[in-house]
């Protein structure tokens, strides 16, 4: 466990907030100012990881609230941070919970899902450290079902003798070993070779547990018994490159210790745990009306303060405290202001940014200099059916004026009217494309292309000569 803290503690030592934005810069375009509060809060966190232990007890993440328009980044920021670090994470709106006394979600949710989210990642990581050894105990299963095909599980069957360990088959003599162990051998290197890749074989793999679904959480009734029965089996006809997964995965779990995982996911979740709280400007009040649909919009803050300010939740996993999480707000607060939230949450937010909507040069940029870049995205799915895409420089920047001009003309969405102009732009080639008969098809997009192909560029045409 030690030797695992040093790693995350290694890995938040390699990132200053200069390279944490130089990372952000690869995915998310301008919002500096967003940037920077996000790189220093990250970076405090590993300040505060190396004091002594008083004064780290002493010292609370500085919770951040971005102001900005939809689709200019939020989101996206704050889920790369969350990347970089390894650190659990969980987007929520925060419109989707209620007040308590109200039928819905409670605000406390939001963690028990964190904790689940950070008990997966660990899983994850420890599946992978042991995924070596995994393949070869699988693959002595793999031999053994191959000389010995797995039978069906006797519904009639004593549970007693299951928990007894009580043997029906009877020993093997030592000719008959002999031959197994010869058998054996000729059959895993016919699995090492490849030669047996097609064929099919029956697994038995662990049925899953009936699972109960209680204020919307499902809830297994397995572990509602404390797994004192056997589990249920069923037979599955795969082929054995699957099976090959199916016995690596369950070998997994057998060696991954489930203890080391939830205390490793616990201290993670309380000490790393990044919640993204989006839409918080749909709670806040306007005009102080006290009736009508938004009755509980206050009573949603009230809930959310002890959370952010710092409390503890109790999960399946054990109580989980939120006071070291970094909680970022968001909202594009064009009807209600900050300031019409409750002074007691505004408080929970001390750092406050603001994102600008985004230009036309954004737009080029977002198009040519992100790793996600939609022309990138749109190129490599057309590929799969031999259509082979380029866009001239010309074109990208009419695409970037026509996005923006639409944004201007209508609801600012940000760079996800990218989305829609691409769709628009490149309907006929995706719908005409694929088939056995398609030939390879090279086109290139030019700024004609796009004048040609998009209904906001003739509307915007047309504008010029109209007084």
């Amino acid at each position: 466990m030690s030797e695992m803290k040093a790693l995350q503690s290694a890995k938040h030592a390699e990132l200053t907030p200069r390279e944490v934005v130089r990372e952000l810069d690869r995915y998310i375009i301008g919002q500096d100012e967003a940037k920077r509060a996000v790189a220093i809060a990250l970076r405090n966190r590993y300040r505060r990881s190396q004091l002594p232990e008083k004064m780290r007890e002493e010292i609370y993440p500085k919770n951040i609230l971005m102001i900005g328009p939809t689709g200019c980044g939020k989101t996206e920021i704050a889920r790369r941070l969350a990347k970089l670090v390894n650190a659990p994470f969980i987007k929520v709106e925060a419109t989707k919970f209620t007040e308590v006394g109200y039928v819905g979600r409670d605000v406390e949710s939001i963690i028990r899902d964190l904790m689940e989210n950070a008990v997966r990642m660990v899983k994850d990581e420890h599946a992978a450290r042991v995924r070596t050894r995994a393949q070869v105990l699988a693959e002595d299963r793999l031999v053994s079902l191959l000389i010995h095909p797995a039978k069906k599980t006797n519904p009639n069957a004593n549970p007693l003798d299951f928990i007894l360990g009580k043997k029906t088959e009877p020993e093997p003599s030592e000719e008959e070993k002999i031959e197994i162990s010869r058998r054996r051998e000729e059959v895993r290197q016919q699995l090492r070779s490849g030669a047996l890749e097609n064929h099919e074989i029956e697994v038995e793999v662990e049925e899953a547990a009936p699972q109960l679904e209680v204020g919307g959480a499902s809830i297994s009734i397995g572990d509602m018994m404390g797994g004192l029965m056997p589990k249920r089996k069923k037979m599955r006809h795969v082929k054995i490159k699957e099976a090959r997964e199916i016995l690596t995965q369950e070998e997994s779990q057998k060696l991954i210790d489930e203890d080391a995982v939830k205390e490793e996911a616990l201290r993670r979740c309380e000490q790393s745990g990044i919640v993204f709280l989006d839409e918080i400007d749909k709670i806040a009040g306007r005009g102080g009306s006290g009736h009508g649909p938004d009755v509980s919009r206050e009573g949603v803050q009230r809930d959310i303060l002890p959370i952010v300010e710092g409390s503890t939740v109790n999960t399946k996993y054990g109580p989980v405290r939120t006071d070291f999480m970094l909680f970022i707000g968001a909202g594009a607060f064009h009807v209600a202001k900050v300031t019409d939230l409750i002074p007691e949450l505004q408080g929970r937010f001390p750092v406050h940014v603001n994102l600008k909507s985004l230009t036309q040069e954004d737009f080029v940029a977002i198009l040519t200099k992100t790793d996600n870049a939609v022309t990138r995205q749109y190129a490599a799915l057309l590929e799969v059916d031999k259509v082979h895409l380029t866009f001239e420089e010309d074109a990208l920047k009419e695409i970037a004026r026509i996005a923006m001009l639409s944004n201007e003309a209508g609801e600012d969405i940000g760079a996800r009217r990218l989305h829609a102009v691409f769709e628009e732009l490149l309907e006929d080639v995706s719908f005409n494309a694929g088939g056995d008969s398609m030939p390879d098809v090279y086109l290139a997009i030019t700024a004609d292309y796009v004048k040609e192909h998009l209904k906001a560029a003739k509307e915007l045409d047309m504008r010029r000569y109209i007084l």
